[in-house]
């Protein structure tokens, strides 16, 4: 045997550090998997964007980072635990199958412990090192997805509107992260996010529709053989979001240079749900969902840059 031979434990000591390491990193990834990241990320930009956008009276790095990492901190533990309680449908479904927790990778006390945890952390750190108020608005957001959307999903296609609220939510809690009062302006960012997820999340939906069945999940395009439910609630979602988009330069968060701009793409992003209505096709609501992905940030940092002062030359 190679660890009788002179060296054999020396040669063999390495190897499993190596194999420790191995295993630790891929424990550390299936918790990051358990967190949703490309969901968190999008999260993470709209609540950067209310910050940015809302009237303060002086800004505070520090209150930025706090409030963009208790936000992320509450929407990572959000996502850990909607995992767990939807543990038993993704082990039907093909596209979930392999998750942490289907998969046996981690077990059901360990991600509601890991979930739980993140979640106290956020709401604390919003609470103390940030405001109060949008501690407020993590929790409204934590309950409407965790214990309101989730358990829909299996009852009433309704869920999607519903789910748009906690999706919709964080954009507010980084507009009062900076000292803001939720005024009209604030709710016109939260009808952007809110109207823009609807088409986003049924392009998706329809892409696995079949497993969506499987799953046994209340979801529309589940429920619509010939998809033209699905095609005409994408399309008026989309079509209700390009006057809503200039809300926010009409009330003066933003200038000319952003109306155009959430004029052409809401203009592209209807005009590709209705190319989706006129033909469901999967290539076709494969383009919607890519679209939505585009749209967003593309909207918000147009907002953005467009508040920024001219250069002085």
């Amino acid at each position: 045997m190679p660890g009788d031979l002179p060296g054999g434990t020396a040669v063999a000591a390495p190897r499993a550090a190596r194999e420790e390491g191995t295993e630790l990193r891929r424990t550390l990834a299936d918790f990051g998997e358990l967190t949703k990241p490309g969901i968190t990320f999008f999260i993470l930009i709209t609540a950067a964007v209310g910050f940015s956008v809302a009237p303060k009276a002086g800004f505070s790095p520090w209150t930025f980072l706090f409030a963009l990492a208790g936000i992320g901190t509450v929407t990572a533990g959000g996502a850990a635990l909607n995992n767990w309680m939807e543990r038993d449908v993704d082990r039907l479904m093909r596209r979930t199958a392999g998750r942490p927790l289907p998969a046996g990778r981690i077990t059901g006390t360990a991600a509601v412990a890991f979930g739980a945890g993140l979640v106290g952390a956020g709401l604390l750190g919003l609470w103390v090192l940030v405001r109060p108020l949008t501690a407020l608005l993590g929790v409204v957001s934590l309950v409407s997805y965790v214990f309101v959307y989730t358990p829909l999903k299996r009852r009433t296609s309704l869920c999607t509107v519903v789910g748009g609220i906690p999706g919709a939510l964080p954009v507010l809690g980084g507009w009062t992260a900076a000292g803001a009062a939720l005024s009209p302006a604030a709710w016109s960012l939260f009808a952007i996010v809110f109207l823009w997820q609807i088409p986003h999340f049924l392009s998706l939906a329809w892409v696995y529709r079949d497993d969506y069945r499987r799953g046994g999940l209340c979801v529309l395009s589940a429920e619509d053989p010939n998809g033209g439910r699905t095609g005409r609630q994408s399309l008026a979602f989309s079509l209700a979001l390009v006057p809503v988009s200039l809300v926010p330069a009409l009330l003066g968060l933003s200038g000319e240079i952003y109306l155009v701009c959430a004029l052409l793409a809401g203009a592209a992003y209807a005009g590709l749900a209705g190319a989706f209505l006129a033909a469901r096709s999967r290539g076709r609501a494969q383009r919607l969902f890519l679209a939505s992905l585009i749209y967003l940030p593309a909207v918000y940092l147009v907002m953005v840059l467009d508040r920024l002062p001219p250069p002085v030359i």
